[in-house]
């Protein structure tokens, strides 16, 4: 049986209104709330997209998840 494809939150919370994504893990809130149901296939899909997010949070001196964050693996 497949493993479960882990949930990229890290208990931040707080979204940046200019690009709609969590400054804790990246995601949008429709991301957010539909990851339980969503099929492995989308999660994977939405874990491709956080890296260059973060990096853009980052870059704005908005990002507030981990410091040393490890890469979020599809």
């Amino acid at each position: 049986m497949p493993q479960a494809v882990a949930s990229p939150c890290v208990n931040v919370c707080e979204m940046d209104a200019a690009s709609g994504w969590c400054r804790g893990c990246a995601r949008r809130l429709d991301e957010i709330a539909g990851w339980g149901s969503a099929p492995e296939g989308r999660q994977r899909q939405i874990l491709t997209q956080l890296p260059e997010r973060r990096a853009a949070l980052q870059r704005s001196g908005l990002w507030l998840g981990p410091e040393h964050s490890e890469e979020y693996a599809p």
